[in-house]
């Protein structure tokens, strides 16, 4: 029995006629840009996690910040949900519409609107793709640091909404870390400023609590970056280990020795192989597991951690152990990292991908856990993490096509998850909770904390117009799923008999 996909919010909201909603919104924000046909609709209807589809309502594309106002005022007068959306790589179904609901789509706000070299800042829309910001900025010696394998195409809106990561978040932080100011309208139509400018600000720190918030307090319109100068330099060690439990530990002894690595990544045997042959990165194909190992700084600094780090890695079990020769080779190893999801997509049907984190001394446990999940549940698991603070993202393969096998993907999934909790992590460490992780939410938190975050909705969003039936699960979701949990004998929660 799955909830990943809760129709009931849909099922709440009175009906819609989409003829007159689109002609009533087009006369009260005019040059609004408006699909409604089923054709213009359809590429809509899903983010990144492909699973789980719903063709809205209708789709808005505005160009102004007036035009989001006027939006946001329209569907709060006439009680129509509103879901954010930008550049639809989100994996969690975050973005996913409704059927009797607003898709309010920000890809129009695609301008870098102004860089400061000096206060080494940028001012940005939110529907500028990551990758484009230090591709900007980059004549000054600058870059932005959080770096998403979707770089390429995610844009910093969603960035924000999902406090995306990246292979260099270990040491340089999440978009949290890196951003000073974030514009936001709310569902009141009103353009409110969270941070400043500055490196900090009086009151609340509600520009870290709007962070990951996931469309459901307020709409992006403006962001200001901080940039990085460049490293004087940056070298890629690869390390092959003949066990990926002797991997998982090497990672913990990095960290303990004092070494903050630029980047630290782990990938198994089926993710190392998928990845081989779609990038040709070099990777060792016979290796259970390896570690790729960013150091950057001055030159005297690289050099003496890597030195520190070998020795480590020896130590560890490391059978073999490599340097990019040059720059294009560094490049190299990190696109091999930052393909694995595309890279098992060519050798699999489908693929569901996870997002937990854990303590960092957890990895073995929790890849042994892995392993046993994935044979109890007859399907192949890839492994990779931003093993270096302890985000992982186990691939599972499956075939939707297939009867059952959808379900064995979603029950896996969730197993992986809880078990990320029973060791003292988290159900998400950059992709969100969305629908997928919502029932998951009702295993890491108490009955009071779900009450506390359904009081800050309540907040900034008193209607829940805004991104509703996501990112946090009603109370009577959690009796449900609980309940269902107890009758299999799996995970009792004796505070849910409190709602």
């Amino acid at each position: 029995m799955s909830f990943a996909y809760d129709e009931r919010i849909d099922g709440k909201l009175p009906d819609f006629d989409r003829d007159e909603v689109v002609t009533a919104i087009r006369a009260a924000v005019p040059g609004l840009s408006v699909l409604h046909s089923e054709e213009h609709l359809r590429p809509y209807e899903c983010d990144g996690l492909s699973a789980y589809r719903t063709v809205p309502l209708c789709v808005v594309l505005p160009e102004t910040i007036e035009q989001v106002c006027n939006v946001l005022k329209f569907a709060k007068a006439r009680g129509i949900p509103v879901v954010a959306r930008g550049a639809g790589t989100g994996l969690s179904g975050g973005a996913m519409p409704l059927a009797k609901g607003i898709l309010l789509v920000m890809a129009k706000f695609n301008r870098i609107l102004d860089i400061d070299p000096v206060s080494c800042t940028a001012r940005v829309e939110p529907g500028v793709r990551n990758l484009a910001i230090s591709q900007a900025v980059a004549p000054h010696g600058l870059y932005y640091a959080p770096d998403p394998s979707s770089q390429i195409a995610c844009s910093i809106g969603g960035n924000v909404a999902e406090n995306a990561g990246g292979v260099h978040c270990l040491k340089y932080g999440l978009t949290v870390h890196n951003i000073l100011r974030v514009d936001i309208v709310t569902i009141d139509g009103e353009l409110v400023t969270l941070g400043s400018d500055a490196l900090d600000s009086p009151g609340f720190d509600l520009l870290a609590l709007f962070t990951g918030s996931e469309g459901m307090l307020g709409i992006v319109v403006e962001v200001t970056v901080k940039l990085l100068p460049k490293p004087q330099s940056a070298k890629v060690l690869l390390a092959s280990f003949d066990d990926v439990q002797k991997a998982g530990a090497a990672v913990a002894d990095i960290i303990g020795a004092g070494i903050i690595p630029g980047g630290l990544e782990m990938m198994d045997n089926l993710a190392i192989r998928a990845a081989e042959d779609f990038i040709k990165a070099g990777y060792p194909v016979d290796a259970e597991a390896i570690l790729l190992c960013e150091l950057d700084g001055t030159q005297s600094d690289v050099d003496e951690d890597m030195q520190r780090v070998e020795s480590i890695l020896r130590n560890a079990g490391a059978v073999d152990i490599r340097i990019a020769r040059d720059e294009t080779e560094r490049l190299k190893f990190w696109a091999g990292r930052k393909n694995a999801f595309p890279a098992v997509g060519r050798i699999s049907p489908d693929y569901y991908c996870m997002d937990g984190t854990i303590p960092r001394r957890e990895l073995p446990r929790v890849l042994t856990g892995i392993a046993k999940l994935s044979e109890e549940y007859g399907l192949r698991v890839a492994n990779v993490f931003h093993a270096g603070d302890g985000n992982m993202h186990p691939l599972i393969l499956f075939d939707a096509n297939t009867p059952g096998e959808l379900d064995r993907a979603e029950g896996i999934g969730g197993k992986i998850l809880e078990l990320c909790v029973e060791v003292g992590g988290s159900i998400t460490g950059e992709h969100g909770v969305g629908r997928e992780k919502i029932n998951q939410m009702c295993v890491q938190f108490t009955t009071e904390e779900l009450q506390l975050f359904h009081a800050v909705k309540a907040a900034f969003d008193p209607l829940g117009l805004l991104n509703p039936g996501k990112n946090i699960p009603s109370l009577h979701r959690c009796a449900e799923f609980g309940s269902m949990h107890v009758h299999h004998g799996q995970l009792p929660f004796p505070e849910l008999e409190r709602f």
